[in-house]
């Protein structure tokens, strides 16, 4: 008996640890699905891209190369695995070309649409596309739903999304740019830029033509402009670190500041309901100031031909010459020398 006990010791020992070993483990979360789609067009260069997508994030860069190249990277979201073979056929992606120009469609069959609106409580794909385009070449790009991005460019810049950021590199060309909701930074143009968000911040940075920046909600910050600039935001800061053309700057809420180094040869306005309003003049910049605010006071740095008192000024600076009108209801106004 005592061999018998001694001998199903290591037996029993290997089946409490064959137990253990053979409990449960956590279930590994689903792999989400994926369908790429990828297209390689010979197009040499001047040409334009135009993508139209009913949602995704855009991306483009550019090479040393005469193509375009388009990734268009599909996920499907849990809880749609069982169902992603369908979803995916249901997103098409059809692609056309015209000489140099490129044009990508993206969008949800006709015959799925119904389904998607009724089966899928939210949109069940993620899609991201992946592009890079010849360095000259223009780009019109619109998604109903996505960030925007596009690096350092030679062409036309035009973009639209119903919601998303939009980001842009240096790009030589024009810039138009509207985005439903978000922020908007463009690091510069050789060229004119139109930039509009219903809400968000706009970040500029050296525009040689004329710049004409405007949000719903958020600050506006345009680092030099070679020519005119309107501004205006319904609740933010607007700074302009330096302009050489006309100035119309204009918020609801917030400081207003701009230093204005050439000679403007139109009327300048800055303005804003609760704030300061600070301008900055280079030297023998002539002005017809008209100045004043209903609750603070008046600065300024030049001699007046005209009339000065605590809370207004109007008169000429440096020999008059356009207007320079100043206003905010609840704050001070400044009118400095560089």
């Amino acid at each position: 008996m005592r061999r018998s006990m001694i001998t199903a010791t290591p037996v029993a020992a290997a089946l409490l640890l064959l137990a253990a070993t053979a409990s449960p483990q956590p279930a590994s979360p689903p792999v989400p699905q994926q369908g790429t789609i990828e297209r390689g067009l010979d197009v040499g260069t001047g040409g334009t891209l135009d993508v139209t997508a009913s949602f995704g994030s855009i991306e483009v860069t550019t090479v040393a190369s005469s193509r375009v190249e388009v990734r268009v990277v599909r996920e499907v979201r849990e809880p749609y695995e069982d169902d992603a073979e369908r979803i995916l056929s249901e997103y098409e992606v059809d692609f056309s070309q015209s000489g140099s120009d490129v044009a990508v469609t993206a969008e949800v069959g006709n015959d799925a649409r119904d389904r998607w609106r009724n089966e899928y409580a939210s949109t069940p794909l993620r899609v991201r596309f992946e592009i890079s385009v010849p360095r000259s070449y223009n780009v019109h790009l619109e998604t109903r739903g996505g960030n925007i991005e596009v690096a350092d460019l030679d062409g036309e810049v035009r973009t639209e999304t119903a919601g998303g950021n939009l980001t842009f590199g240096d790009i030589d060309g024009t810039v138009w740019a509207r985005t439903a909701g978000g922020n908007i930074r463009l690091e510069g143009s050789s060229g004119s830029a139109e930039i509009r968000t219903s809400g968000g911040n706009i970040t500029i940075g050296d525009v040689e033509g004329t710049v004409d920046a405007e949000t719903s909600g958020g600050s506006i910050h345009i680092e030099r402009a070679g020519g005119d600039v309107r501004a205006e935001t319904a609740g933010g800061n607007v700074t302009i670190d330096e302009v050489a053309g006309t100035i119309n700057a204009t918020t609801s809420g917030g400081n207003v500041a701009a230093t204005i180094t050439a000679q403007p040869t139109g009327d300048c306005n800055l303005e804003t309901s609760a704030g300061t309003v600070t301008v900055t003049l280079a030297e023998g910049i002539g002005f017809d100031v008209d100045a004043g605010t209903s609750v603070g006071g008046v600065s300024v740095d030049f001699p007046v031909d005209g009339r000065v008192s605590r809370n207004a000024v109007r008169g000429a600076i440096n020999g008059g010459g356009p207007q320079l009108r100043l206003r905010t209801s609840a704050g001070s106004i400044r009118i400095r020398e560089r």
